[in-house]
């Protein structure tokens, strides 16, 4: 089951693409957009991506920290933040545990993969609780990007 608005965000510590463990603490008394992703380098999460890239003045001026999430390794990672000029974290959830923890986890994924992440966003407020909350079943969907602007915003 997925985490619902109302509810405290789990914790987490990944280590990023630049081989650093981040944590959701590291972050406290801002906001922060967690966007769950399931592969790099795939057509929908670099738009997903893309998005949260080209909106990143935004999240700036208004104190929000970007995460994206996903299973590949920190290695994969770092090439794709590279690839596409991301100015965001890239998280590595390689053991599955905070995918999980945030309901956005698929235990079988296209071609017999298993263990992959959904495609989810969600916002967390200044005091560590979940203001927005989107898990897409289908992978070729993309979150709702104004609804998270106006979480945001507000």
């Amino acid at each position: 089951m997925s985490l619902q608005v109302g509810d405290q965000a789990p914790n987490f510590k990944l280590f990023s693409s630049e081989l650093k463990e981040v944590s959701l603490a590291d972050f406290a008394g801002q906001n922060v957009i967690i966007h769950f992703f399931p592969m790099s380098f795939t057509g929908t999460c670099t738009e997903q991506l893309c998005a949260m890239r080209d909106n990143f003045s935004f999240y700036e001026g208004v104190n929000a920290q970007v995460l994206g999430i996903s299973v590949d390794s920190p290695f994969t990672l770092a090439k794709y933040k590279a690839t596409e000029n991301y100015q965001f974290p890239l998280l590595s959830d390689f053991n599955k545990e905070t995918s999980q923890a945030y309901g956005a986890f698929y235990d079988e994924f296209v071609y017999g993969m298993k263990g992959v992440s959904k495609r989810a966003a969600f916002v967390v407020d200044a005091d560590g609780k979940i203001t927005y909350a989107q898990v897409l079943e289908n992978a070729g969907d993309l979150p709702d990007f104004k609804a998270i602007d106006d979480v945001v915003k507000a």
